[in-house]
């Protein structure tokens, strides 16, 4: 099969085009001929040798988000069949024809591979900072970066529960974040002022997804207490808690959910995929590390 691989940390030009054996599943694994997947920061973080886990091994398959058809399954594998249409959770070396899971989430009729693909590393980033901040209905959620796909989705999540939800983006996004259902505003200089002029009671929580508004987050919780950080490492010198994507359950049943969401349209993604082909991997990932466009990268894989 074809898969993308590198042997050696570096730029994108590192990324090849190489042929693998195809995966065979054991356990509960499900085998999965992949029509798209998902390109992530952790990716080019992982490549570039920036994000380490362990002592690295050559050569290493990038690739955690997968949407595709059930192809094998383990002897243990239960839940699925041959054929079905799926998106998960990839066990490594997703930008591949074929790959390995043991959390696939079952894919709507209609909902095309571009759109599945962009749900699994959102919804389970969203659903786990949401978790710690236990932000319950009637709170008041700050959400900064509220028009990526991270911050997005934890605003629709958090509305869906009941919770009130100013969310930060530029100035271009102010719409898009108000049709997501949250109080928009803009990000920068004079956050905490412009947020207590929509919020006079206070926030009970921040979901920063978003680098810059930290300082603003603790001005308006008058601590650390309730602010999780996704987006800026550095957040332990200031006694912030950074949740990084270190694997955990995956949350499958919420997965199907939002992708039913998504197809009726009262869940939305916030912008169109960007495409690119297996071959493009390079380019793919270049575009997420440097790029600023809206939308997800992908991989579409025929």
């Amino acid at each position: 099969m074809r898969a993308i691989a590198y042997s050696e940390f570096g730029g994108p030009e590192v990324l090849r085009v190489v042929e693998a054996p195809v995966p065979e599943p054991t356990g509960a694994e499900v085998r999965v001929a992949v029509r798209a997947a998902g390109v992530n920061p952790a990716d080019w973080k992982m490549r570039s040798g920036a994000l380490v886990f362990g002592e690295p091994k050559f050569p290493q398959f990038p690739g955690s988000e997968i949407a595709g058809f059930v192809d094998a399954l383990g002897p243990d594998a239960h839940g699925h069949a041959i054929g079905d249409q799926v998106f998960g959770w990839a066990r490594s070396g997703g930008y591949a024809e074929y790959a390995l899971s043991s959390a696939l989430a079952r894919k709507p009729e209609g909902l095309d591979w571009a759109d599945a693909v962009a749900l699994p590393v959102a919804v389970s980033t969203a659903a786990k900072v949401l978790d710690m901040l236990k932000v319950q209905a009637g709170e008041t959620l700050l959400v900064n970066g509220a028009s990526g796909a991270v911050g997005s989705m934890a605003v629709q999540l958090a509305r869906a529960e009941g919770v009130v939800v100013i969310g930060t983006a530029s100035a271009r996004n102010q719409e898009l974040v108000r049709g997501l259902g949250a109080i928009p505003t803009t990000y920068g200089d004079g956050l905490a002022d412009r947020v207590r002029a929509v919020a006079p009671h206070g926030v009970d929580a921040v979901f920063d997804a978003g680098q810059g508004g930290l300082p603003a987050a603790i001005e308006l919780r008058g601590g650390t207490d309730r602010i999780v950080t996704i987006a800026d490492p550095a957040a332990g010198e200031l006694g912030v808690t950074f949740a990084s994507g270190s694997p955990g359950p995956r949350p499958v049943e919420l997965a199907e959910q939002v992708a039913e969401r998504v197809l009726t349209g009262e869940f939305r993604l916030p912008a169109p995929a960007r495409a690119f082909t297996l071959e493009e991997a390079a380019l793919a990932q270049r575009e997420m590390e440097h790029g600023h466009g809206s939308g997800k990268v992908v991989l579409l894989i025929n």
